[in-house]
């Protein structure tokens, strides 16, 4: 009898809560930090290998695993999950609890405000990422399972109080990754059983009617553990001023954010864990003042932009079942999972029928149902050989009513009475990947990490592709490791589609386009090239260098082109990428220190879809430029620096510089914003009471020198209203365990 890979992964899964004992597989990762280190660690590639041998050549000897306490049981499953993830080939940084709480903000740190610390990451507007010169493009794994991306937007989904470590993974991946590739979100989540049973409570208060309280519990009893942490944040700064104005006009946020894990021990070698995460994010769109309408509204001929009502909500739940363990040599984890996100919009009607000519109220909702299986054995001495399945049933849709103006052949307004039309579409996109890959330990210096993935993506329309992967580690001394990888990615389109018929519906109105094209989005291909060096000088110093070259046919983008701060997805025929990223860390003592400085070069060619947000101009000089990408920045550097001055008093700081995003010139994309540079500091104190133990506080100054500086002018392809940095904020953190 035949069994199907999905079948297959299943009974074996099931056949592991038997109860086989099983060798536990360590994993050695050469970018790890040192768990006390304060600042992220170095960027390295990573090289897998085992030490439970008899003789060190390799060969796993199996051994049983008896009567283990609940805590030890966890700490085997967890070894034996992180072999589940090979790293070889591909470049890491690591970034732990104890580094986010070196950050100025420590745990109140928002998600894309941690991961600036690694190279070669650059900030945008609405908390965007851009990793390597891709858009987007990020996946987001926790506990080793893949949670879909959410509708675009600008809500952090994620907390940094869940985070344990963090890793960074980018460059030439292993088959093991795909669907968003410009880089991995590898979340470790803290756990009940690493904790004594216990929680916290603190809040994050200052600048901008900033209010932001917490609280955390988790502890284990017997064969279950927990971990449950929320917080609620309100301030005047949600989204960025389009001013450079110290006070916002209209942008009141108030954001919930909560997630748990439970996990239960069936017996020493399956635990089955249930993990779920919310959040409700809520926004006041920013005002620009002096603006001038374009439209007039019935009798009305003047508004006033400082007075624009707009608003925009965000809203994210998943929950994950996991069963994890190991049975004889093979490690394995089998998830199912769900995620839903939603979004709406609501406008001003009567403002931005007379700014815009369309005041549309969007309604969007996204439900992603998933199923994935990874599995790791160890198989010819010095081979660790690793495959998996991953499905992914993806349902979204579209309501938009919009109130619009009657227009005459010309474009121009021929009435001032709006008038409703309504839209909606809705899509069902479906996604299958497996992969089979091995890693082969080649004596004491050579790692080889090859492989196959393939994918299969029907939405739009069927697309399928076979990619090789493959990556070489050389640990050429004790102190040097060389890595090179080349990768073949597929990277399938987001699920949000504006129809034809959507777009035909506006003809001789106000929101009428001027392109149709190609509506349909397509899935990029493109070759991932990876070279790079780490080197340990004496125990104190680490320095990275890693550089990449990407050759991207239908390179996909996003732009923002309406009013609501909602992207949507576009491509160009070519891409080219290319970049290099340099990086050091010092650690000794009570001084640890960290340096990132990269550079990047993100071009395109020829908008083969969606042609209908261009301007004919634009789109006549991209079919036969290459023009920069909207969020292609030269250079990109951060660092910080952190001193113990004692075990309870602490100083820092940190900064982030950019050579700035593109705006138009005398072509689209054609010019860079000026240089930005922020500079944050910080002290921390551990207070000690009696009757009361210790109180932890924070103090930290944002952008300690109020430098006024623009992530966005409000021109650029796809780029909406201008977005300006952050202004001098002082914050308060009060933190108590218990």
């Amino acid at each position: 009898m035949k069994l199907s890979p999905l079948a297959l992964g299943l009974s074996l899964a099931l056949y592991a809560v038997s109860g086989y004992a099983a060798t536990p597989t360590t994993i050695t990762t050469t970018s790890n930090p040192p768990v006390n280190t304060p600042a992220p660690a170095a960027q390295q590639p990573a090289e897998d290998g085992t030490d439970d041998t008899a003789d060190g050549s390799g060969a796993r000897r199996p051994h049983k695993v008896k009567d283990l306490g609940a805590v030890s049981v966890t700490a085997a499953l967890d070894e034996a999950r992180n072999s589940l993830s090979p790293d070889t080939g591909s470049s890491q940084y690591v970034i732990t609890a104890q580094n986010i709480q070196a950050l100025p903000l420590g745990d109140a740190t928002p998600m894309n405000q941690v991961l600036l610390q690694a190279p070669g990451v650059v900030q945008d507007s609405y908390g965007g990422l851009h990793v390597r010169g891709d858009h987007a493009n990020l996946q987001y794994r926790v506990d080793g399972v893949m949670i879909p991306e959410s509708i675009s937007g600008f809500g952090q989904t994620l907390d940094a109080r869940t985070i344990q470590s963090v890793k960074l993974l980018d460059g030439a991946l292993p088959a093991q990754y795909g669907e968003r590739t410009a880089a991995v979100v590898d979340i470790t989540t803290k756990s009940g059983s690493d904790l004594s049973n216990g929680g916290s409570v603190g809040i994050t208060g200052g600048s901008f009617g900033t209010l932001n309280p917490n609280a955390s519990f988790w502890g284990h009893s017997g064969d279950w553990s927990y971990f449950f942490t929320a917080n609620y944040l309100e301030n005047n700064v949600g989204i960025e001023n389009p001013t450079s104005s110290r006070t916002p006009i209209h942008d009141r946020t108030n954001q919930v954010k909560a997630f748990g894990d439970v996990s239960y021990l069936i017996n020493d070698n399956t635990r089955l864990s249930l993990m779920f995460g919310v959040t409700n994010n809520r926004f006041q769109i920013p005002n620009n003042p002096s603006q001038t309408p374009q439209f007039g509204y019935l009798d009305v001929t003047n508004f006033d932009s400082a007075n624009l009502n707009e608003r925009q909500n965000e809203q994210t739940r998943f929950g994950v079942l996991a069963l994890q363990g190991k049975f004889g040599n093979t490690n394995y984890q089998v998830s199912v999972g769900q995620r839903y996100s939603g979004l709406q919009y609501y406008p001003d009607d009567v403002g931005d029928l007379m700014f815009n000519g369309v005041a549309g109220q969007i309604n969007q909702g996204d439900r992603a149902s998933t199923l994935q299986a990874d599995f790791s054995m160890p198989w010819g001495g010095s081979h660790t050989l690793r495959y998996g399945l991953y499905g992914e049933y993806d349902h979204s849709y579209t309501n938009t009513n919009s109130l619009v103006f009657p227009a005459n052949p010309d474009g121009s307004q021929a009435s001032t009475v709006p008038f409703n039309i309504f839209t909606g579409s809705a899509i069902t996109a479906k996604t299958y990947a497996a992969y089979l890959q091995d890693e082969w330990n080649i004596g004491d210096d050579w790692t080889l990490n090859y492989g196959l993935r393939g994918d299969k993506y029907t939405a739009f329309r069927e697309e399928s592709q076979l990619s090789p992967r493959v990556g070489l580690v050389w640990q050429a001394t004790d102190s040097t490791t060389v890595h090179a990888g080349y990768s073949r990615y597929f990277t399938p389109p987001q699920t949000e589609l504006i129809s034809s018929g959507a777009i035909e519906a506006f003809a001789d109105t106000t929101n009428a386009v001027k392109n149709y094209g190609n509506n349909t989005p397509l899935t990029e291909r493109s070759n991932y090239y990876d070279v790079g060096v780490s080197q340990n000088i004496g125990s104190a110093w680490t320095v990275g260098f890693d550089s990449y070259y990407r050759d991207v046919s239908r390179l996909q983008d996003e732009g923002q082109f309406g009013t609501a701060l909602v992207y949507s997805t576009f491509n160009y025929r070519y891409g080219k990428i290319r970049g290099n990223e340099f990086s050091v860390t010092y650690n000794e003592g009570p001084l640890s220190a960290y340096f990132n400085f990269a550079f990047s070069r993100a071009m395109g060619k020829d908008v083969i879809t969606s042609q209908y947000n261009f301007h004919p101009d634009d789109l006549a000089y991209i079919a036969d430029h290459w023009i920069h990408l909207d969020h292609d920045q030269k250079y990109t550097s951060s660092g910080g620096v952190n001193y113990a001055i004692t075990s309870d008093t602490k100083v820092g700081a940190d900064y982030l510089f950019g050579s700035g995003l593109r705006e138009d010139g005398l072509t689209p994309n054609g010019l860079s914003l000026p240089d930005y540079f922020q500079l944050n500091l910080n002290v921390s104190h551990d207070f000690n009471f009696d009757g009361f133990g210790k109180l932890h506080t924070q103090l930290a100054l944002i952008n300690a020198l109020d430098r006024t500086f623009e992530l966005r002018s409000g021109t650029g392809v796809g780029v909406g209203a201008p977005q300006y940095g952050p202004r001098r904020g002082l914050y308060l953190t009060l933190q108590k365990d218990f």
